[in-house]
């Protein structure tokens, strides 16, 4: 790598996507008791936030829709470094959202407001958490922040 090269990375902005998958839009209204009331609003505005501190581009997707997701994770590949990604439901059954972070160049951190280890019994697996870099779960919205914070440094070579 060139000197020049080397000071173009160095300079360049990080770009990460985080992925909301299903009902999370729903954050602030649905089960209270187990989610708290933060809003998705709430957690891309603190996570945008968190991102101006470690100079890093953050962009928000959430869908209803495994194919959308699928879409968007394969978009990825070519416009993002990283991403944090919490796929909700489709967590616990969704192979065809494991293939498809398998198969994008960017890590991807899995991450969970509640601790699925401890939710009923068909939540406490992930197959989705194989493909990626790292799960974090169990700490609200930290488990974002988090999931940020590693898949940057990650990106930057840090850890």
């Amino acid at each position: 790598m060139t000197l020049a090269t080397a000071a173009d990375s160095a300079s360049r902005l990080v770009r990460v996507l985080v992925l909301h998958g299903a009902n999370l839009n729903m954050l602030g209204i649905r089960e209270l008791g187990v989610y708290g009331k933060i809003t998705l609003f709430q957690i891309n505005r603190r996570l945008r936030s968190l991102g101006n501190d470690l100079g890093v581009d953050v962009v928000d997707f959430q869908s209803n829709h495994e194919g959308a997701l699928i879409d968007r994770l394969h978009r990825a590949h070519k416009e993002e470094d990283g991403v944090v990604f919490n796929p909700g439901a489709f967590t616990h059954y969704s192979y065809a959202l494991h293939d498809a972070v398998k198969s994008i160049r960017p890590p991807v951190v899995e991450v969970h407001l509640s601790d699925i280890r401890y939710r009923e019994l068909w939540r406490r697996k992930s197959v989705i958490a194989p493909a990626c870099i790292r799960q974090i779960s169990g700490r609200g919205i930290e488990s974002y922040l988090e999931g940020l914070r590693h898949v940057a440094g990650r990106i930057r070579g840090e850890c």
